[in-house]
Order: C-alpha cells, then structure tokens, then sequence
C-alpha cells in the first residue's frame, strides 16, 4: 500500500493527567514520518481538564461528544477525520491509541511498515511496571516473554487502511472489546494483518479503568 496520509485517533474521557504526554509523544512521532498526519482527538463525557490540556495542541483537531462509550468515540473521530481529510482511503492509514498511554517515536514508522504489506497492524502495548505493585510485576514479566504479546489486540497500538476499516463496518458502539471485534471482522474478510512486538506503546497501569473487564481489569486480576 502507498500511504499518503495518516489519520491518528485518540479517545479521551477525563484523562487530564495523562493527556498532555500522550500528544507530546504523537507530535514526536508524526515528526519522523513523511506523509501529511492528522490528529484527532475525542473528549467523550469529559468532566475534567481535559478540553484544557487539549488546547495547548493546536494541529490537534478535537471533538467533544457524550456517548460514554469508546466504540463510538473512536469511530467518531474517524468519520472527522476522513471527512477532513483530501487524502483518499486506500491511501490512508488509521493509527489508533488512547489518552493514557505514550508511543514510542517509531511508532509511525512501525505502522507504515506494516502498512505496505497488509491492511492491519497489531502491535503490543506495556504497562508502566514501576506503577505496579511488586506482584503483579513479577506476574507480567514472567507471563510476558518474547512473543507473548502476538495475536493479542490493542486499542492503544492498532492500524487500518481506511477503506478497509469503511468496508467491513468500522468501529461498532460497544463499550469494550470493540477493537477485538474490529480485527475479528477484518480476519473475516480475508484482510492481511501485521503484528509486531517492536516499538511497544506505553500504558497506563491503574487497576481500575474506564472499560468495564478492559486492560486495568486484566493488569488488577495478574496475581490470582
């Protein structure tokens, strides 16, 4: 695939704390990649600072909505995206990740890699384990060697073509797991999908999160 455009989305609800350093890390990354990039940012129900945090980006375009619910956020905010957007979709790639985590600066660079052989790119995300308890670091390090992470789907690190996203339906409005179903419904249709342990995102590692049985449900349930 020849990739003329790359379309950042980052869903947001009440994230002021972590906002801030997750644009910073995207504004880094976007720097090392030659395409036209766009970010979009979703504030969803956002009772906090966070709409203040998100005024101090100004390339950023941010939307506000009030759906409590982060498939349709992020499918909002690719919708915004695409439709402000003069690149057309078989040339644009759609990289995801959330308000509480950090990217690497080739994180770009990673997705586009992946981007020109295939439709989809998994990559792996890791916790901050020096925010961890001392058992439950123990408990991901030993559950966590090389090759550990293939095959498991993240938000916080996903890819996709954007017809490729339009054709099979985009994000559906569920609360959690709408990424799992998105490359579920890409299998389906018989996309190729990358995935890749290089250049790992960074995430939040709080034991209660926003997505009822998300990431912190997986990280708070480690030592039993």
């Amino acid at each position: 695939m020849t990739v003329d455009g790359v379309l950042v989305v980052v869903p947001a609800r009440n994230e002021e704390s972590t906002l801030g350093p997750c644009l910073e890390s995207i504004e880094a990354a976007r720097a090392t990649v030659a395409v036209r990039s766009t970010v979009v940012l979703v504030l969803d129900a956002c009772t906090d600072g966070s709409a203040d945090v998100a005024r101090g980006f100004p390339d950023v375009m941010v939307i506000e909505r009030d759906h409590e619910n982060v498939g349709r956020s992020r499918h909002d905010a690719v919708v915004a995206g695409l439709g402000a957007s003069p690149v057309p979709e078989d040339r644009t790639w759609i990289a995801f990740t959330d308000a509480d985590s950090v990217v690497p600066q080739l994180w770009l660079d990673e997705h586009l890699s992946g981007a020109a052989t295939s439709a989809a790119y998994v990559g792996a995300v890791v916790p901050r384990l020096d925010e961890l308890d001392e058992a439950r670091q123990r408990a991901w390090e030993r559950s966590h060697p090389p090759g550990a992470t293939l095959g498991h789907v993240h938000g916080a690190n996903l890819g996709v073509r954007a017809d490729a996203y339009t054709r099979v339906g985009g994000f559906l409005p569920l609360f959690v797991g709408e990424d799992v179903d998105l490359v579920a419904r890409l299998r389906a249709a018989r996309y190729p999908i990358a995935e890749s342990e290089r250049h790992p995102v960074t995430t939040s590692s709080r034991l209660t999160g926003r997505a009822p049985e998300g990431y912190a449900a997986y990280l708070r349930d480690l030592t039993i």
